[in-house]
Formats: structure tokens, sequence, C-alpha cells
């Protein structure tokens, strides 16, 4: 695990400023890999590779980076793991290939070098994201895996091309003017994050989950294109249904479900887990259990807070698998005192509040392990947000709503006080979402109009939005689920884990998001995982063969803090601060008026509007540091 950078550009430049930069910009991504760091420059063609590296597999220097292919031709500076090298790696010593080193960058780069980078890419399980330098054609590809587990950013300023895996990198080079998208800005009000292939700066680009993107000149301008489609698995799974019963369907998922697991505990370093209590992670930390001789070490975070403290669960969880369990009862003071730390930590703003207990959590098992396993994916695969059950239902709902309900309706609602005018807008949204995206999206939205807050801002199409993006031939729960699978899932779960992991130096392994898993779960039936309104019924059949069901049969709860107590009471200076109509007005981004409403009706207790407060103030505080 990694962090990468690097520029091209067409100058004059000498080696030793090219590489004063390349360092710069390498040392802004110490967090992410701080056991090495390696340059790789071609000063004729004006290109610097960077990477910083955890060291994982092969602790030693021959897993250095950034690597050169043994043939000479290819340079690979990568952040990820493939799970699967050892597969790879036989198959190319059976064509002759010999390897200096134990590491998985090794087997890589021979693959490309042998095979190509998309013959390559077809191969590979695992997270990454990837720049591969072609010292023969002078091209750059840089690459991201299939769910979009490690991020990868690109774009141009001026004349130079730069990459990285996260922007900070991009602030540490000279000429570097990031300017604020004020359309992915509304799109992050909406949401709570940016989705790819947008970013909060213009001219600098998420590269999308599962899409490459190869670059001839530092100066041309070209669009990525996928090498891998979540929504062609996902049609091609519903086209070819899985033709067995719920027993074996069971067997094929467990089976499936353990060897993901055993492969993503292979390290050289100390392996343990995440544990909450919940169904994905208990049956995510049952598997490691069941198939190490050594004592699996789990991690979780409570909070002195009786409402929002659910650690007593995952103890259960633990002592019954027998794990080396660790719990951090956190006070309100400790987990505020993240609250400073978050704009350097996503240094995009990113407003999911789980973002701090996933700090704690990260940094409480960095303590005793370099690799932890999550149950990240479990929801979306296998039907587990509470959404799937109600969304179906108000769909049917408001379809079967004559003209004339639907009249009476928004007469009543317009006829309520004025403080009720933003409740009859959002009435009347919620009665045009007659599909499944419309409704989805909907209740996706923090702030329903982003253009009330930011003037002159029009929001790009997304997943939701946009017609063409739609899978085919899904009922309405499936639709949800897809559009969870391609947008909540790598823009905000997995890009709180990986940041809030990499900030303590933590690799992250998610064993739900195997490719393999996903194309089998689209060919299950609806039924094998959302049934008579229990949610996640395969991964419940499974896990009651290693954990008694009394242990995790209970309602859904999130990863959450009590936000809008700590609004109100301890954070309310910090609020206040930040939200000043003056220095709003000021700054010249938000439209005061709406956002001081929203923070008095706060106050009052009139409504909890938390949810759209964080992303203001995590925009306020990324401001404050970045802009």
């Amino acid at each position: 695990m990694c962090g990468i950078t690097g520029f091209w550009r067409q100058s004059a430049e000498s080696l030793d400023v090219l590489s004063q930069w390349g360092a710069a910009m390498n040392g802004a991504l110490r967090h992410r890999g701080p056991d090495d760091a390696g340059l790789w420059t071609d000063h004729a063609a004006g290109i610097v590779l960077a990477s910083r590296r955890l060291a994982i597999l092969d602790l030693s220097p021959a897993g250095h980076q950034p690597m050169l292919s043994h043939c000479g031709r290819y340079v690979i500076a990568y952040n990820g793991e493939v799970y699967n090298f050892l597969e790879i790696r036989r198959d190319l010593e059976r064509e002759g290939q010999h390897f200096a080193g134990s590491s998985d960058t090794e087997v890589l780069v021979e693959a490309c070098a042998a095979w190509g980078v998309e013959r390559a890419l077809s191969r590979l399980n695992g997270m990454f994201g990837f720049a591969l330098w072609d010292t023969r054609d002078h091209t750059l590809t840089l690459v991201r895996d299939r769910l979009g587990v490690k991020p990868l950013y690109y774009g141009w300023s001026h004349n130079t091309f730069l990459f990285g895996s996260e922007l900070k990198a991009f602030h540490s080079f000279p000429h570097f003017t990031g300017t604020l998208d004020r359309s992915s800005f509304a799109l992050f009000l909406r949401l709570g994050y940016i989705p790819a292939p947008y970013s909060i700066y213009e001219g600098i680009s998420k590269l999308p989950p599962g899409h490459l993107l190869r670059v001839s000149a530092p100066c041309e301008r070209v669009s990525p294109r996928p090498y891998w489609s979540a929504r062609t698995v996902v049609e091609r799974g519903i086209q070819d249904p899985f033709r067995g019963d719920m027993h074996e369907a069971v067997e094929r998922t467990e089976l499936l479900l353990r060897d993901s697991v055993r492969l993503r505990m292979l390290a050289d370093v100390p392996v343990g887990a995440f544990l909450s209590g919940g169904i994905d992670s208990s049956l995510i930390a049952a598997l490691m259990q069941a198939q190490t001789t050594s004592t699996v070490k789990t991690f979780t975070i409570g909070f002195t807070e009786a409402s929002h403290n659910e650690a007593v669960y995952a103890r259960q969880v633990a002592q019954h698998l027998h794990t080396d369990h660790a719990e951090l009862c956190v006070s309100p003071k400790e987990a505020l005192d993240v609250i400073p730390l978050l704009p350097a930590i996503y240094d995009e703003p990113f407003a999911d509040p789980s973002q701090i207990p996933t700090f704690l959590v990260s940094q409480l098992a960095r303590q005793a392990v370099t690799v932890s396993l999550s149950g990240d994916g479990g929801d979306e695969l296998f039907g587990g947000y509470n959404e799937y059950l109600l969304g179906p239902r108000r769909l049917r709902l408001l379809r079967g709503m004559s003209p004339i309900l639907r009249s009476v309706i928004r007469e009543t609602v317009r006829g309520l006080d004025v403080v009720a005018n933003g409740r009859f807008r959002k009435v009347e949204q919620f009665l045009k979402a007659t599909t499944p995206e419309a409704l989805h999206h909907y209740h996706a939205s923090r702030w329903m109009w982003p253009e009330d807050l930011v003037p002159d801002a029009s929001e790009p199409l997304t997943a939701f939005t946009d017609p063409g993006l739609y899978a085919d031939a899904l009922n309405a729960t499936e639709r949800m689920m897809y559009l969870d699978t391609v947008t909540y899932l790598p823009e905000d779960i997995l890009t709180k884990l990986d940041r809030a992991s990499m900030a303590v130096s933590l690799e992250a392994r998610e064993p739900f998001l195997d490719y393999r898993l996903l194309e089998l779960t689209w060919q299950l039936p609806l039924h094998f995982k959302i049934h008579r309104g229990a949610t996640k019924r395969i991964l419940r059949s499974i896990l009651s063969r290693y954990v008694p069901p009394q242990l995790f049969e209970r309602p859904k709860k999130g990863f959450s803090v009590p936000l809008d107590e700590w609004l109100r009471g301890p954070l309310r200076p910090w609020v206040e601060e930040l939200l000043d109509p003056t220095t709003l007005r000021q700054q010249g981004v938000f439209n005061p008026a709406p956002v001081s409403e929203a923070w008095k009706e706060h106050l009052d207790g009139r409504r909890n509007r938390a949810p759209q407060l964080w992303a203001i103030l995590m925009f306020q505080a990324w401001q404050q540091k970045w802009m």
C-alpha cells in the first residue's frame, strides 16, 4: 500500500528542479507510506513518477518503487494490493519470466510488460491506483481498480499534467492553481461528497472506478475509458441468473467469501479486523478466525453517550469468536479533537460525520496491526439498507397517486405558514420522484436546492440524473442497489475509509468487494437478499453458522455520532465562527440567508439540520486549510 504522485510537462527545467518538485509532492503523501520513498525521473521527457511505500508484502528493498520492468520498457508507481498476485506470478514464470523479489508490484509491472495493460487488468483481483510509463512510446497510463477502493486524481494545470492519490500532492507542485469548481461544489452540498469524475477544482478529475486513462503528451486533453463496468456485470447477472436454490446460494457465497477473506489476509505484517458487532464485520471476523490457527485481533470504538454506543455488541461477538479484542470508549472531547484534523485528512470537502469514528478506530487498530479488514460493501451487495425496504413502498404510493390527490396535497402544504415554504418545495420534489433513481436521489440529498446556497452554480449530471447511466432490466430495489454501488459506495464509504485509515498509515481491505462476489450477487434473485422485511438474508444464514443469531439480530444502526447535540453544545462557538453571515458574504461563495436560517432552525430545536450544516462546516474548514 502506498501513495503515488507525479507530473509530466514540456519544459526546460533542470533535473534537479524536476526532482525537487517531485520530492515535495511525494512528501505530502508521507502518511500513506512512511516506510520508503522513491522518485523516478526522465529529464528528456519531462516526467516524474513518485511513490511513498507502506510495506505490506516483501519488506525488503526489492519492493522499492517506482519499479522498472525487467525489460526496461515500463516504470510503475503503484498504490494498492493485487491479492491473486501469486497465481499471476506462477503463470508468468511458466512463460519464462524470472522475479528478483516477492512483491505484488513486481508481478504487476511484469504482467503489464508481458501481456499489455488491459489483458493484465482482466487478471487482477485487488484494489489499486497506478501510473505506468512506457519509456519507448512515451505514453503514461493511469488505472483505477474496478470498484474504486483506491483513489486517483489527475488533471492539467497550465502546461503540466498532474496525478496523485490525494489532492494534497498537487498543492506541493509550485505551478498548481486550484480554482473552485462551483458546479462540483453544488454536488457536494447535495450529496456530502463529490462523485467521480468531478473534483472540487476546475481542470482536475477523479479517475472513475474501472477506468484507465492513456496520455501521449502532457498537454493532450484525453478522456478515460472503461476496462470494466459494474453496469455490464449487473445487467449480465440479471440475464444469466443463478439456477440453484437458497441452500446452494448460501454454500456458493460462503465459499467465495471465505476465499476473498483468505486472500486479503496475505501479508508480511500483522493483520486484524474492524468489528462493530453488525452482520458484515462479524462475518468477516468469523471467516478470518476460521481460517487461521492464530488469534485474530479485532477493534471497535464505543462512545460514552449510551445512545450511540454499540461496543457491547462487538464485545459479545469477539468473546464468542475468541478474538483478541481491543475496545476504546471515546468521550465527546476525544471525538471532537478529531474535527480540526479533518480538512488535512480529507483534502477535498467531505461531509459524512462517521469520518470521525472511522479515523478513531483506524488509529486504535494501527497500534497493533498494519492491515485491517472491514465489512464495507455488504450493504450494497446484499441489500442491507432500510431504504431498499421503504423506497419501493414509497414509489408504489407515488405512482398510484391521482393528479387530484397530488393537487390537494400541494395546496394543503402551500397554505401553511411561511416557515413551511421550504417544506412545500420539498413535498413538491417528493411528489415528482416517480422513478427509483429520482426517489433515491431525493433521499440522498442533504440540500435539495444547492443553487439557493451557491449562486451561479449548475449541477452536472450524475448516475442519479443521467438516464444514459441507468442499468436496464432491474426492478426498483435493484436499481437503488445498483445506484449505491456506483455512487455512495466508492464516493462516500470507500473515500471515508481510505483517507481515515491511510492518515494513520493503516491499510484497510474489503473482502466483500472482491469482483467475483459482485458478479455472483447480481446473479442471485432478490429474495435471496431481501425477504419478508429482512435485509441481507443470505449473509444472516452464513453468519448463523459461526455466531448465535441473538448476538447480531437487531435493528440496523450506522456508525454514527451525536452530531446534532454537538452542534448545539460544545461545537457551537466553532459553528458560529464559520457560519458568520458577514464572513460568508465576504468570502463570496455562499448566499448567507439560507445558511443562517438553517442554523437558527437547528439551534431552536425546530428541525435537526445537522446533515446540511455539517456539509457547509466541512467546506468552510476545508476552505480555511486549502484555499
